[in-house]
């Protein structure tokens, strides 16, 4: 339902508003990953004409935070610590000002020794890049659902002085159950860094209130939190600070907050409107994308094809703060029952832009790794991979690696509706180097308080008020929810989605919880205005409130659809001589609703130049209640098409000294239109038991099994299992003439 605006171009973003008195902000980058600023040389950009002011750390009025952060420091301070970092803002009266004003600022630097190799960064000697503790992304991870049962450190090591974070997990005896397996996979995985490719790049302006305040607009998933984040930065208590969520052009985990407080510093300092949107180079240098990883895994096997024991290393970059998916060492295997595990995790920093998350952080990481060894245990026991996996999936009542009890799942339900679609049914009838391949992935599920609003206007319709940010087209399904509850089209009911100032709270949009947690809300809103109705119903009718029902727009009598009164009678009523109807609801949900997906994928293999042809593509995903179900299809499409985006393209390479090689699209590969394969969809209905309507997050899960997925048919294929992705042309020859 909000699709027209979009299409049509009515829709308004962030970069959109041309407020009075509006100043344009252009960022001054670093050319050096590490670096002493010795001096920067402002007079020729202030003479440029439309030039208002050149900015530097100094003076940005930013209160400084219990440890430094991006968010308390956008812009260097006597130092450069990655290449793409903010130096100085020229902000002018035109972009176009702006522009010419920052083409002029010279920056005199002085190299210093980076660390740039995650794995060479973690040595005791390597260049420091941090002198004290540091803090990036806790709260947003949470937001995500770092829960997916986060790993916990059990013990204290002596770390490293650039390794940030460390966890170990570590249950019965993995070292026996490997010297009794039959078979044994082990490898060392490499998964790349990563952008998360949204098409509106980071954008926000941020204007002064007349009263002392600041308004800002922004494309952040987390409307609450930012405001909450620029309060914090600026000085100010959270409700002299107003967010207004504007239309949020993707994001996929990248936009809760990011440049968000420096607009607002710049405002203040200014006491204008600013607007800073990146352009598509800065926002590859400078936004937080997700940086590379290596992982050593060992999967253990008995000869019936029980998995018995895994046994890991996980180290991820983290760049230049915290906030790495380390966390997502409980992941590794989270499909299935392992009763053995022994595992480490390290986050290490470096001389890079810091990391951010992108959709399900950590898991087509984990997914990868686990699916290419379940893969190869498999074959190596001659046992089909389908079999193989069902025999060792979880289900419900199994423990997951945190020892937690696995709630109502359908990952089973998955796994069997690929065994009865035709690909795999027919998997062997295929040419030369095809083949045929699957794998699984799973989410936990985020969690976080929201609440809502259920308004019943003057012409019997009704008016929903949220505070959520709109990532993916919730609205029309938290519509839905309310008119099932009230017995009426969905076109009869409204949405707003308010800003910070007046919404009902709700938290992030992310993690693949907004439906479980804010339509949870919604649903108790609109039941609470239903029972309003009834009561008001049952007076004019004189019945009980208890045999009224709520149908096509009207109240009657149960049993007895003649004794009724339309919903615009109920509503002169309710402005006249009764209290208005207002809805209230809210949720905390207590109980997490994992969401698992499998794939299954049929490709084609050119041995002389290395290219994937993916021939089909299925998905299947169990979504608890497709409560919207055009909606639901294209988020798992979607999500399919980034995992194989992380499985066959994308990824960010630096040089040895930090310099961004890929930094525009030229370079930055994306999937375009022509190499998106066509998506058989499948979505399998184990109802949640605190979900809407049984209803479970949809956005995180499909992005997880690409990579294995393409693995295995690669394997099917031509006989190789390849331990790098992307799995470019070039990789896939190394592996087939054994590099």
């Amino acid at each position: 339902m909000d699709g027209a605006d979009k299409v049509s171009g009515m829709a308004r973003y962030a970069a959109d508003l041309n407020l009075p008195g509006l100043l344009h902000a252009r960022p001054v980058l670093s050319l050096y990953a590490h670096a002493r600023i010795k001096s920067i040389k402002t007079e020729a950009a202030s003479k440029v004409p439309g030039v208002v002011q050149v900015v530097t750390a100094q003076d940005l009025p930013i209160k400084k935070g219990r440890s430094e952060n991006r968010r308390r420091d956008p812009l260097a301070r006597g130092e450069v610590f990655f290449y793409g970092q903010p130096v100085a803002i020229v902000l002018g009266e035109t972009e176009a000002a702006a522009r010419d004003g920052a083409e002029l600022i010279e920056v005199e630097y002085e190299p210093l020794p980076s660390a740039v190799d995650f794995i060479k960064a973690m040595e005791w000697d390597a260049p420091r890049v941090q002198n004290k503790p540091s803090s990036g992304a806790d709260a947003e991870a949470s937001m995500h659902n770092a829960s997916a049962g986060a790993a916990k450190e059990e013990e204290k090591v002596e770390l490293p002085p650039n390794v940030s974070n460390h966890a170990h997990m570590k249950r019965g005896d993995a070292e026996a159950a490997f010297k009794e397996a039959a078979a044994i996979s082990e490898h060392t995985y490499r998964v790349p860094g990563i952008h998360q490719s949204y098409i509106e790049t980071q954008s926000v302006t941020a204007a002064p209130d007349p009263l002392g305040g600041m308004v800002i607009y922004s494309s952040t998933q987390a409307g609450f939190y930012c405001r909450d984040e620029v309060a914090e930065a600026i000085g100010v208590p959270p409700n002299k600070v107003r967010v207004v969520t504007m239309t949020v052009g993707g994001a996929f985990g990248a936009k809760f907050v990011l440049i968000e407080p420096l607009a607002a510093a710049l405002a203040k300092l200014s006491r204008r409107p600013v607007r800073l949107s990146y352009y598509r180079m800065e926002d590859l240098l400078a936004a937080n994308p997700v940086h590379p990883g290596e992982i050593y895994f060992k999967m253990a096997a008995s000869a019936d094809g029980t998995i018995t024991a895994m046994k890991a290393k996980m180290i991820f970059d983290s760049g230049l703060y915290p906030g790495s998916p380390f966390w997502a060492l409980s992941m590794l295997g989270m499909c299935y029952r392992v009763p053995n595990f022994d595992m480490e995790a390290f986050e290490v920093l470096t001389h890079k832009v810091n990391t951010g998350a992108y959709r399900a952080p950590g898991a087509p990481q984990t997914a990868f790794v686990t699916e290419t060894a379940v893969d190869d245990l498999a074959r190596k026991l001659n046992i089909d991979p389908l079999e193989f996996r069902l025999k060792n999936c979880v289900v419900e009542g199994d423990k997951n690696n945190n020892d937690q009890t696995w709630p109502k799942i359908g990952l089973k339900e998955c796994l069997e509706a690929l065994a009865e679609h035709p690909v795999w049914k027919n998997r062997a009838n295929k040419g030369p180097d095809e083949g045929v391949g699957l794998a699984c992935g799973g989410w936990g599920g985020g969690l976080e308080p929201a609440s809502a609003l259920c308004r019943m206007d003057s012409d019997g319709n009704f008016t929903l008020q949220v505070g959520v940010s709109d990532i993916s087209g919730v609205s029309t399904s938290l519509k839905m929810i309310a008119a099932e509850v009230l017995g009426l089209e969905a076109d009869k009911i409204t949405i707003v989605l308010l800003d910070t100032d007046a919404a009902p709270y709700a938290g992030g949009s992310g993690g693949s919880k907004t439906l479980y947690t804010v339509g949870a809300a919604v649903q108790r809103a609109a039941e609470d205005a239903a029972e309003q109705i009834k009561r008001i119903a049952a007076t004019e009718l004189e019945a009980a409130p208890a045999d009224i029902e709520l149908k096509g727009g009207k109240a009657s009598v149960r049993g007895l659809p003649s004794r009724s009164v339309d919903f615009l009678t109920i509503a002169k009523r309710s402005f006249s001589r009764t209290t208005p109807v207002l809805g209230n609801g809210a949720s905390a949900q207590h109980h997490q609703a994992p969401g698992f997906a499998a794939h299954l994928a049929k490709v084609k293999v050119d041995r002389e130049t290395g290219d994937i042809k993916i021939l089909d593509y299925v998905a299947t995903q169990d979504v608890g209640r497709a409560i919207n179900p055009a909606e639901v299809e294209g988020q798992v499409q979607g999500g399919a098409t980034q995992g194989l985006g992380w499985a066959l393209y994308e990824q960010l390479v630096y040089s040895e000294e930090g310099t961004l090689l890929s930094g525009s699209l030229m370079d930055y590969t994306v999937l375009n239109a022509p190499q998106v394969p066509n998506f058989d969809t499948i979505l399998v209905e184990v109802g949640s038991p605190d979900g809407p309507y049984g209803a479970r997050g949809v956005g995180e899960p499909p992005v997880i099994p690409g990579g294995g997925t393409i693995n295995s048919a690669v394997f099917d294929a031509v006989g190789v299992h390849l331990t790098e992705i992307p799995m470019t042309p070039e990789r896939v020859i190394n592996a087939l003439s054994g590099k």
